[in-house]
């Protein structure tokens, strides 16, 4: 009875599904959807009318080709350190578990780790705000 409950779960129209091929597919759609919504993003940026002057500024280091270069920038910088965060906690919270003793030394490496990857998040923001 069980058994048949575990079956009908993993059927899709009549296809049986199993769960390493259902997560690749969620994966997937996730990355095309991801890509899509960047380039409507982008694609509504670069479809802007140019600014008062009617040309591109070069003495920026922007040019026409791609504007949006800092906030992609700031995108990674924030997309490697939320990873970084991530596994930072994942390993604190695994070595809380394996050694509760140690908890508050834990604690506070992770909180300075923390700061210091948020520091390069901010660091890259700031740069791409003062250059322009």
């Amino acid at each position: 009875m069980l058994d048949h409950g575990l079956k009908a779960a993993g059927k899709r129209s009549g296809v049986e599904v199993s769960r390493p091929q259902e997560e690749d597919m969620i994966k997937i759609r996730l990355f095309v959807m991801s890509a899509l919504i960047t380039l409507l993003v982008v694609g509504t940026a670069m479809a802007q009318a140019p600014g008062a002057t009617g040309g591109t500024d070069h003495s920026t280091g922007n040019s026409w080709v791609f504007p949006a270069l800092g906030s992609f920038a700031v995108g990674i910088a924030a997309l490697g350190g939320a990873l970084g965060d991530g596994r930072a906690i994942a390993a604190a919270c695994e070595g809380t578990a394996r050694n509760p003793g140690a908890g508050g030394r834990i604690f506070t490496m992770l909180l300075l780790g923390l700061a210091l990857i948020e520091t390069l998040v901010l660091f890259t923001f700031l740069t791409v705000l003062l250059k322009g």
